[in-house]
């Protein structure tokens, strides 16, 4: 059925799994041992769990802890096709793909702002992004202090970006991370 809702095959994206809470590296170990024995590392390219370093005190000692910052998720990087799709929604302690509705309707792909801003916060490379944002473009922040502000772009460096932001009828320099700004739609 062309132009339906019905998964076919599409390009290359990030999707949110939904796993039994506290199964995530679970879910991670499994998936990755399928995609090898299904001949499937074509498609299943990634799979992640969003963590985040927390001070936890117990018995008056403070102590550095990983700590999942989606329990119950985890991030899957693929070439969404039926076999794939098939792969992960049966691996063990699957529950579903976050954004399908039942149905073999294909799910949703996390945005390209959302992922980057999740894999920045991870210490992880996001080479994977090309980004069409160059100097003079006007774009808009979209995480952190300034969110919904607009601003031109003055200078790229090293995945930091100085905007140019019209605050209180003046202009202000700023500098956000490359993660945190989006395009704005033409």
């Amino acid at each position: 059925m062309k132009g339906s809702n019905m998964l076919d095959s599409f390009d290359k994206g990030w999707f949110v799994l939904q796993t039994y809470s506290g199964y995530e590296n679970k879910v991670k170990e499994n998936l990755l041992q399928r995609a090898q024995t299904y001949n499937m590392l074509d498609n299943i390219l990634r799979v992640e769990i969003p963590t985040q370093t927390v001070n936890v005190e117990k018995n008056g000692q403070v102590k550095e802890v990983e700590e999942n910052r989606f329990p119950g998720y985890v991030l899957v990087e693929m070439v969404m096709t039926d076999d794939a799709w098939f792969v992960v929604r049966n691996t063990p302690n699957v529950t579903g793909f976050v954004g399908s509705h039942g149905n073999r309707s294909k799910p949703t792909p996390l945005l390209e702002e959302e992922i980057r801003a999740i894999l920045l916060s991870m210490g992880q490379t996001v080479d994977v992004f090309d980004t069409n944002i160059k100097e003079g473009d006007v774009v808009q922040i979209i995480d952190g202090a300034f969110i919904g502000q607009e601003g031109r772009v003055v200078e790229i460096e090293n995945n930091k970006v100085k905007l140019m932001l019209n605050m209180f009828g003046s202009e202000t320099l700023a500098e956000v991370e490359l993660y945190q700004i989006a395009e704005l739609s033409s």
